[in-house]
């Protein structure tokens, strides 16, 4: 069994794909490429932080102070065009035409309203269609300086001194009592397994096709049974080599993932993910190193399963391609709205990883649960693995 361990794991240390799939991929491309998506998120913030955006105001003698405050803001220009705008549809009409980026409409005199005991609603008409959009806070902002001036003035003439109008207009404040890690924790742990998994089934997949149909393709399937090695010893020898390189391909991300964070926290100046990472300590990547050992061992057993089965290489990259896309869709699971880990998630496949590596990363992981989620996968590991080894004992499967 040893002897097969090492002849494969000899033949796929020489194949430059493999090392590209197990090593380059964990350590170099994939943060690479999530540094790029940061890059251009942020850019793209960025360029609407700084946009400047034309406007055209409607009534804006009803409330002068405002209107000048617009009129001197850096991030709006006021419309110097042709055309006029005399209602709230000709605004939309401006807006959708793009002639201009938003449009305010003020009913009413503001100060009026409020002497006469009601409510001024002002309307302010732009396109919500962009994911990044500042205009509508922007403009809240300035409109809420203005009504505080006004609400401080009218409550003066009341004989309400400033100095107890905060206690009166608001005599009760919550105050928001963040748990940093717990909060970034729930989003960014659920983005990890992401990474980590299909990862771990990468580093078992393309090394699986070359050591079942690739023997078949080349021939030296029947050369490796000539020998005298039980078929029960060959399979786990191959068996081995694919966890190995899976092994490897999982501990590699794991120390790639926890050197970037070290990184991002000594270098880089972003305040959510030193709030996020900075209590992640190393037992943490080591406990999400050891729940992704049984996994690695059940995304082996199934990949030589297939390649065994397999005719030709091209048939078991066929074949590999919906287990590659069946992967998502429990990691999918695990970020559904109120999915915890709990004792029944701590036995769905791969979606009980997910919610322990989220769980880890929040800071808030039941260790009981960790247990059961080893013992589980172990087990689903042992059985798949049981199959393989059936499946390889069959005539009718290594001749096809």
């Amino acid at each position: 069994m040893f002897e097969v361990f090492k002849k494969e794991l000899r033949e796929l240390l020489r194949d430059k794909k493999t090392l590209l799939f197990v090593v380059a991929l964990p350590v170099a491309i994939f943060p690479l490429l999530f540094a790029v998506m940061a890059f251009i998120s942020s850019q793209a913030a960025m360029d609407a932080e700084q946009k400047v955006n034309t406007y055209a105001i409607i009534n804006g003698e009803y409330a002068q102070e405002f209107t000048d405050k617009v009129f001197y803001h850096k991030s709006f220009e006021l419309y110097k065009g042709d055309k006029t705008f005399n209602n709230i549809d000709e605004l939309k009409a401006g807006v959708i035409a793009g002639d201009i980026d938003m449009g305010i409409y003020l009913p009413s005199h503001a100060v009026q309203t409020l002497n006469d005991g009601k409510q001024s609603q002002w309307q302010v008409v732009f396109n919500d269609s962009k994911s990044i959009n500042f205009l509508f806070e922007r403009v809240k902002e300035l409109a809420k300086e203005y009504s505080d001036v006004l609400q401080t003035q009218k409550l003066i003439s009341f004989g309400i001194e400033e100095s107890v109008q905060k206690s009166i207009l608001n005599p009760i404040e919550v105050i928001k009592v963040d748990t940093a890690r717990e909060n970034l924790g729930e989003k960014i742990g659920g983005f990890l397994p992401y990474l980590l998994i299909p990862l771990v089934l990468m580093g078992a997949t393309y090394p699986a096709i070359d050591l079942g149909a690739g023997e078949k393709e080349r021939g030296t399937l029947e050369t490796l049974l000539l020998t005298p090695i039980t078929r029960t010893e060959l399979v786990l020898g191959k068996f081995i080599t694919l966890l190995t390189t899976s092994i490897a391909s999982t501990t590699i991300t794991v120390l790639s993932m926890g050197c970037w964070i070290a990184l991002a926290l000594a270098f880089a100046d972003l305040d959510f993910i030193k709030a996020a990472f900075s209590t992640l300590a190393v037992t943490d990547l080591l406990m999400i190193f050891v729940l992704l050992l049984p996994v690695a061992a059940i995304f082996s057993a199934l990949a030589l399963a297939i390649s065994i089965y397999a005719r030709t290489f091209k048939e078991a990259q066929n074949y590999m391609a919906p287990l590659s896309m069946g992967v998502f869709f429990p990691i999918i699971i695990s970020i559904m709205p109120n999915m915890e880990l709990t004792a029944k998630t701590a036995f769905i496949p791969v979606t009980n990883v997910a919610l322990a590596i989220k769980e880890i990363v929040k800071g808030t992981v039941d260790y009981t649960f960790v247990g059961l989620i080893f013992l589980a996968t172990a087990i689903i590991a042992a059985g798949l693995l049981a199959f393989c080894v059936k499946w390889f004992n069959r005539e009718d499967v290594l001749f096809r």
